[in-house]
């Protein structure tokens, strides 16, 4: 099922730890709006802006794939409203310096753009979500 015009439902839920534990990681009705505003909203809108694919690593989990890889109690994951991306066109940084530029143009709204662990140099992975009780907040978390 397509969400955007480069996104689908299924690489929103796919998980390695829900296949993994034999969990299913299917949202409900509400998750799946939360997942399609996420992808018209800001996904579709970034991978036009960067002109390359986009991979999300993590989308929606369910709270028991949500506990198995240790997510916050509250996090944006479990309501479809989240997703974790990477890239291989460019390094992560300039596509995370991409989004925060559209995000001070005005061009998207995000809840969160987190530089996730990685060095100063190049996050892990990106964490984006929804605007719910932030709104534009810019975090950067390194490795130790």
């Amino acid at each position: 099922m397509k969400l955007s015009e480069n996104f689908t439902l299924e690489e929103l839920t796919h998980s390695d730890v829900a296949t993994k534990f034999k969990i299913k990681n299917e949202p409900n009705e509400e998750q799946k709006d939360n997942l399609k505003r996420l992808c018209t909203d800001i996904l579709q809108p970034i991978r036009e802006e960067y002109g390359f694919p986009i991979t999300v690593t993590s989308g929606y989990r369910n709270v028991n794939v949500n506990n198995k890889v240790k997510g916050s109690k509250t996090s944006q994951h479990i309501k479809g409203q989240a997703a974790d991306i990477t890239c291989n066109d460019t390094t992560k940084a300039f596509l995370f310096d991409l989004i925060k530029k559209m995000i001070e143009e005005g061009k998207i709204k995000v809840g969160q753009l987190i530089w996730e662990y990685g060095t100063k140099k190049e996050p892990k992975w990106i964490h984006v979500s929804l605007p719910y009780t932030k709104t534009n907040q810019i975090l950067y978390f390194y490795s130790k």
